[in-house]
């Protein structure tokens, strides 16, 4: 049987990989994201689809996983707030038609939770978080061996948590957590310090350009108002999986997402306040880790939902 199409569809950039039964990515490709018309991004993940198809096969793959950033209703339509137009798009539906197999949608938050429990440290566990810090934050959650969803699909959320800090305008668009916490939080943070004109090693940058990655490596190299930034950070997370803890008393939670590369300097913080804050007991007994799929746990999870997609179809013709 073929290999299956796994496709990590963000708001900047698009990843697809050929993954096999085994989860062992064979070929990966990674492009920035075509917005230059709603349908753009749809077509371009068919054209890298077929760029990376192996062989010359007429359907080369079985099926399609994709993973998106937004919200993936029952109806099957995604909307993604960092896409153009993305109110409505019936993805899965357009891909299907164009590729000509079965394809299954799912949050990327969720992607991440299938990933980690398929291939990384959620492996065997059945009550697991897999919390996302981005650009965003979000977080899959699998509660007993079941996925939280929610009535409306938006279970998982975490980037609207509240941080228990002084709101401001921000979050009330972006969610409080997100708007201290996630990458562009960190930013602002430490653009907002050096305004009020802090000495620190970062005032050799146009504020205006600083970024994340550099503020890491300011922190990383001793610079005080950095490491501030980040510390600061760890507690404000750690507030957030304080709450998570005692309200679903996890196993384990995985930390991912592009600012799991930094987790070394928010990672004490964010523990040592989540020990604070939690409930006792489940503080005392969840175990907290770093991703080591990284990246790929987006499109582990989105293979692994291909794969199950299959299954459950063959299932079904083997009962009738």
């Amino acid at each position: 049987m073929p290999n299956v199409l796994a496709v990590d569809l963000g708001g900047t950039k698009c990843s697809v990989a050929v993954v096999d039964r085994k989860g062992r990515i064979i070929v990966q490709r990674t492009e920035p994201v075509d917005v230059s018309s709603s349908s753009a991004p749809v077509h371009q993940i068919v054209q890298m689809a077929k760029d990376i198809a192996p062989g010359r096969r007429q359907r080369p793959f079985a099926a399609a996983g994709v993973a998106v950033p937004g919200l993936v209703r029952r109806s099957g339509s995604v909307w993604a707030p960092n896409l153009p137009g993305w109110d409505r798009m019936p993805l899965g539906k357009h891909l299907a038609n164009s590729l000509r197999i079965p394809v299954v949608v799912e949050s990327d938050r969720n992607a991440a939770l299938h990933g980690e429990c398929w291939r990384g440290a959620g492996k065997g566990k059945s009550d697991v978080i897999v919390m996302m810090i981005g650009t965003g934050i979000g977080a899959g959650i699998m509660s007993g061996g079941y996925i939280v969803r929610g009535a409306h699909e938006l279970s998982g959320c975490a980037g609207w948590l509240s941080a228990l800090i002084v709101h401001d305008s921000s979050a009330s668009v972006l969610g409080e957590l997100e708007c201290h916490a996630a990458g562009p939080g960190i930013v602002n943070t430490a653009r907002a310090r050096l305004h009020r004109g802090e000495t620190s090693s970062l005032s050799r940058f146009d504020p205006a350009k600083i970024t994340a990655r550099e503020v890491a490596a300011a922190a990383r190299g001793g610079d005080r108002l950095a490491l501030d930034v980040f510390n600061r950070a760890g507690r404000l997370l750690g507030i957030a999986v304080a709450n998570m803890v005692s309200l679903f008393d996890p196993q384990i939670i995985i930390l991912g997402g592009g600012m799991a590369t930094a987790a070394d300097l928010y990672l004490e913080s964010l523990c040592n306040t989540m020990q604070k804050r939690a409930q006792p007991l489940a503080a005392r007994q969840v175990k907290l880790v770093v991703s080591k799929l990284g990246e790929r746990a987006n499109l582990l999870g989105c293979a692994r939902l291909a794969w199950l997609s299959l299954q459950k179809r063959n299932t079904s013709k083997g009962k009738r």
